[in-house]
């Protein structure tokens, strides 16, 4: 009897190794079982980004860890399932990339839940022969306040024409028309996120050489979306415009190149004043950060409205993202009551600032393993109003230490030595100090929230401010 059950066991045991042997997964020699686990899971992490591009999830959980070996092949494998989770997604796409012309332009319905009846026409093109081997640059253009379709034609033509090459363009016509209605509101948010995101999924763009510039009511929305997505930017080129500082903060713009150039004698809208602002405040911040705030700030002598915008994207493309500052200024401001989620590594669960009246500001420095974030609720004291239509020309900050809030940090092999202990400190508190695991959550996660192929960071730390 002991017989025959020894040998009943030993034909279950070899049936359950036949059986596993046959459906295990084709693995590399010697890679390392926690890749195994992670590349099971492609199926599990396609299927969240599905339902994140649907607005039907917003965190995944899975806490699969891997060492640091093993990082870059684990982020290969969630670019893939989140390139596979966009292909599969409906929506309408970027069209083949051809050349940069007017017989080739597609459109987008924008969401009517942010803007009803708002179709978005685009020309999507390329200029120059030859194909970078590290991807394309690519510049979207925004367009003047005249009548949208003339604007369109002339932005393709001049476009056209500028010395970028090789290049490729966005250039989209404005949905609608009417007073206050501009390129930032968020309607226009979710198609330059849209834009940015089927971009980078095409794998023709290079990540690190996105440009946003425009002229007139082009000049002010790249203005202020170049502080608002600076993250996204190597550079920005506002034209003919000139925003209060209040819609678009100059900290922001810390790792980007800056160029801002206006007719010394365009004087509508104060235009040259809020130039000359702008060029102060960037000037201010230089000085205190040599290395940093980067610009070209150009009051046009005997100019008007009108300048010559052929020197721009020649300055615009000589400028290089890094994905990876370690000194990063963020005011997180609402545009048309929205804000950002996160700003380079950093993550906001909870914003500090209660409603509008106040901002959440942080600052992130690095250097080695010690990390200093502060974080403080920013309000503005207006200090110079127009008489005329009551604009707030120029205003002064008033800061204090938040005392709510959760933000993550995450961390990348570029910004610390993941091998080390890691120590940050938050509003002059030890917050944290110890090893961070790399762990697929993370790397899922940051996918998401930035979907750029640069900012897929293996690890993270969460800080509540109350808990400080």
């Amino acid at each position: 009897m002991k017989t025959r059950m020894y040998y009943l066991r030993m034909v279950v045991l070899l049936l359950i190794v036949v059986v596993f042997h046959g459906h295990s997964l084709p693995v590399e020699k010697g890679e390392n079982k926690r890749v195994e686990q992670v590349n099971r899971s492609r199926e599990k992490m396609t299927a969240f980004f599905s339902a994140y591009l649907a607005g039907e999830a917003n965190n995944y959980q899975d806490k699969i860890s891997f060492g640091l070996a093993e990082v870059q092949k684990v982020r290969n494998l969630v670019w893939e399932s989140w390139k596979e989770a966009n292909r599969h997604f409906s929506e309408q796409k970027l069209p083949e990339l051809t050349e940069l012309n007017g017989e080739h332009s597609g459109q987008w319905q924008l969401p009517e839940s942010l803007e009803p009846h708002a179709v978005m026409p685009y020309y999507w093109g390329y200029k120059g022969k030859g194909t970078p081997a590290e991807g394309y640059p690519l510049y979207l253009y925004l367009h003047g306040s005249g009548e949208k379709s003339r604007e369109w034609a002339t932005g393709l033509t001049i476009c056209k024409g500028f010395d970028d090459a090789p290049s490729v363009y966005f250039i989209p016509q404005i949905p609608n028309m009417g007073d206050y209605y501009r390129w930032w509101q968020k309607s226009k948010q979710f198609a330059w996120e849209k834009m940015l995101r089927l971009a980078f999924v095409s794998g023709k763009i290079n990540p690190d050489r996105v440009y946003f510039f425009g002229i007139s009511e082009g000049g002010y929305g790249s203005q202020r979306l170049a502080s608002f997505y600076a993250d996204y930017l190597a550079a920005a080129g506002p034209m003919a415009g000139g925003e209060p500082l209040k819609n678009a903060p100059v900290e922001n713009c810390r790792n980007i190149a800056f160029s801002l150039r206006t007719g010394a004698n365009d004087y509508g809208f104060y235009r040259d004043k809020l130039t000359r602002y702008t060029r102060e405040e960037f000037e201010k911040w230089q000085k205190l950060y040599p290395e940093n705030f980067l610009h070209w700030i150009e009051l046009i002598p005997g100019m008007g409205h009108g300048i010559d915008y052929r020197p721009t994207t020649p300055w615009l493309k000589q400028h290089v993202r890094d994905p990876f500052p370690k000194f990063v200024s963020w005011e997180n401001f609402e545009m048309d009551g929205q804000y950002r989620k996160g700003f380079y590594n950093l993550f906001v669960k909870e914003r500090s600032n209660e409603d509008e009246h106040s901002r959440t500001y942080y600052e992130l420095a690095i250097k080695g393993n010690e990390l200093t974030l502060k974080v403080e609720l920013v309000s503005y004291e207006t200090v110079e109003t127009d008489p005329n239509w009551g604009i707030a020309l120029k205003s002064e900050k008033v800061y204090r230490p938040a005392d709510k809030g959760k933000v993550v940090v995450f961390l990348h092999e570029e910004l610390v030595d993941l091998t080390q202990k890691v120590t940050l400190t938050v509003n002059g508190k030890k917050a944290f100090q110890g090893k961070v695991e790399p762990q697929l959550k993370h790397m899922v996660n940051s996918c998401a929230l930035f979907f750029d192929p640069q900012r897929l960071y293996p690890a993270a730390i969460e800080i509540d401010i109350a808990d400080l």
